[in-house]
């Protein structure tokens, strides 16, 4: 797909690269100072939170190993079904780990809520959830995330990790997907 054809696939760019990486810049200097001295684990959700992973990672100055969990519950839709699959789980076991959740975007909830307590049973010191984007209005259940970079409408939105049918990923910006694209 051509950049041209992108562009005419959004509607307006809702966050820009150099907004998000202020905000996670901000929010590493929390996660340093709260998490100084303690045994972290970061634990990134497959595909869309790589781009949020890395970046993050990068602005932090302590210690954190990272681990990878991929779970759907999309498909190719723009809605959650709520139906959580494990495609791939952690390598690292969890005891006694302070567990800080990276994610790229709360909507629902649904598929977090389903993580959080699957995690509670596996043993962590805490678990904590960084998103770098978050839909008040689209959650269905209510989740305690301690790192929120950006509220955001419900629009469906695309880019900086967050894709449609496995396009737009590569996005620098976080924007809204036409309709057209999905209608």
């Amino acid at each position: 797909m051509r950049a041209a054809d992108i562009q005419a696939d959004l509607d307006r760019v809702l966050v820009t690269e150099e907004e998000l990486q202020a905000r996670l810049a901000e929010l590493a200097a929390e996660v340093n100072r709260d998490y100084a001295g303690k045994d972290i684990l970061l634990v990134g959700v497959l595909k869309g939170a790589i781009m949020v992973m890395a970046d993050f990672a990068r602005h932090l100055t302590i210690d954190a190993p990272m681990d990878w969990m991929a779970v759907s519950s999309y498909g190719a839709s723009t809605k959650s079904s709520g139906v959580v699959q494990i495609r791939k789980d952690l390598d690292t076991p969890l005891d006694g780990k302070h567990v800080l959740v990276v994610e790229d975007i709360i909507d629902s909830g649904l598929t977090l809520h389903w993580l959080l307590e699957h995690f509670a049973t596996r043993g962590a010191a805490s678990i904590e959830v960084l998103t770098a984007l978050r839909k008040p209005d689209a959650m269905k259940v209510e989740i305690d995330a301690k790192y929120v970079g950006f509220d955001i409408p419900s629009d469906f939105v695309v880019g900086y990790g967050l894709d449609y049918a496995e396009g737009y990923r590569g996005l620098r910006d976080v924007a809204v997907l036409a309709p057209h694209v999905y209608s």
